[in-house]
């Protein structure tokens, strides 16, 4: 239909199958090291932390994963989430571009996270725990973990970044509202928490803090694993319902998309709907995949593709990623599920290659994109997913000034409800623009492990 806005599929289309790139790559992903041998990780390492169904899901040589009934059951709740064709936006724009967004707000917690969450859950509950520990930043993924362990009668430990349990009390409230224990890191409940804290009492914290907290939890105690929200493999496997939704809804519209856009945090919203579309890339398709951070935490845009830690304690394997170093203490940016020093390895890889780009962006034209959504779309934007739309505007403004037309779809992967001081910063003249120092960036690069 010529003047379409919602392109919906049906309960029964729900992908039954998770898409695993892993085996159509012509270069395999470097091994991960083992963390205190330096030696390649074997899958039996990771067994105190996570359950062997995730394990073998992390290294699978096959290119499609069953998706389990159960976890199909409760997706149903809020899945096949729309495609929307922004017409108010172009219209505003005054762009011959045509823009779609994935719309992942619909879920019961509000982003995309859920889709990996209770997948965790469900193997983990299959694997007899009792608990899982965790990290969050911005708190999406504290609150979709909180909510997946409800379902499946798990409890739920989150180590919240000390800078957002602050900034975003919501958040941890509607993780409480789901049984969640929610503890501000660094926090004295750990060794690396307490450590951390003796050496910066004031810390705001860090996503690598965190992980190392949630690590040593989980590792210190055996009825519970270890859960994580981006960067692993086997996270954006049970992402790729996103991409694999989209790309039936973009036949729906009669379109092929010329550019694919996703913010980037650790890589699981953008891979989430990127990664389906890389078989294309790889077989000679011309679609543009563009991963966009901040500029307070460019990993992609300024960082090292070298091995490092993924935690600040060193706690966990080694990976072979574009990374700031594990040390980074980013700034207190609002897009608090970004502030991660490293990225997905996977995502990484395709970086390299040359199959992905990325592009950075500071907060101010971040937030003038989230206005200028929220005013003609009418859906307030999280922070994060925010950066997406900034480069969405950003490719139809270029296409206004060729020209010609292009088709643009990228991932709102949440809503920013619980974000509103943020908004209220920006309209006060109070958001600062950072961009992480070069000499900085350097000094953490130089002290990253050295590996053969």
């Amino acid at each position: 239909m010529p003047d379409s806005v919602k392109f919906l599929l049906s309960d029964s289309q729900i992908p039954s199958t998770w898409i695993n790139i892993l085996p159509l790559l012509k270069e395999p992903l470097a091994s991960p090291l083992h963390p205190a041998t330096l030696k390649p990780l074997m899958p039996a390492d990771l067994a105190p932390i996570f359950p062997m169904s995730l394990i073998e899901q992390e290294f699978s040589p096959k290119p499609e994963i069953d998706i389990p009934g159960e976890v199909l059951d409760i997706y149903r709740l809020w899945r096949p989430t729309p495609l929307f064709r922004a017409r108010r936006l172009e219209q505003a724009l005054d762009t011959p571009a045509h823009i779609y967004y994935k719309y992942e707000g619909t879920s019961p917690a509000g982003s995309h996270k859920p889709n990996t969450a209770v997948a965790q859950a469900y193997y983990n509950k299959q694997a007899g725990l009792r608990r899982l520990a965790t990290e969050t930043g911005a708190g999406q993924w504290g609150s979709a973990l909180a909510l997946a362990c409800r379902m499946f009668g798990l409890e739920c430990s989150v180590y919240m970044v000390k800078v957002s349990y602050q900034q975003k009390p919501y958040r941890r409230m509607m993780m409480n509202v789901w049984g969640a224990e929610v503890l501000a890191s660094p926090s004295q409940q750990t060794n690396s928490g307490r450590a951390i804290l003796k050496q910066t009492p004031d810390s705001p914290g860090s996503l690598g803090i965190a992980i190392s907290e949630a690590v040593e939890d989980a590792a210190t105690h055996p009825d519970t694993n270890y859960a994580l929200g981006s960067v692993l493999n086997h996270v954006l496997l049970h992402q790729t319902v996103i991409g694999q939704e989209a790309k039936r809804q973009m036949v729906l519209a009669g379109e092929t998309p010329d550019v694919i856009i996703g913010c980037f945090g650790g890589g699981s919203n953008f891979g989430g709907l990127a990664l389906p579309y890389v078989p294309d890339r790889l077989h000679g398709s011309a679609v543009r995949l563009m991963a966009v951070e901040p500029l307070a935490c460019p990993s992609l845009t300024k960082g090292s593709f070298a091995y490092d830690f993924g935690d600040t304690a060193k706690l966990t394997p080694l990976v072979k990623m574009y990374t700031l170093g594990h040390d980074f203490i980013p700034a207190s940016i609002h897009a608090g599920g970004l502030r991660y020093h490293g990225a997905s390895p996977l995502a990484s890889h395709l970086v390299h290659h040359g199959l992905i780009e990325a592009r950075a962006y500071p907060q101010n034209p971040v937030f003038d994109a989230a206005l200028q959504f929220a005013r003609t779309e009418g859906i307030l934007p999280a922070p994060e997913a925010s950066h997406a739309i900034r480069a969405a505007i950003d490719e139809a403004l270029e296409a206004r000034a060729e020209g010609r037309p292009r088709t643009i779809l990228f991932c709102l992967s949440g809503h920013g409800h619980f974000d509103l001081s943020a908004y209220d910063a920006y309209l006060s003249g109070k958001l600062e623009d950072y961009e992480y120092p070069a000499e900085a960036v350097r000094r953490l690069i130089e002290s990253l492990p050295v590996t053969v």
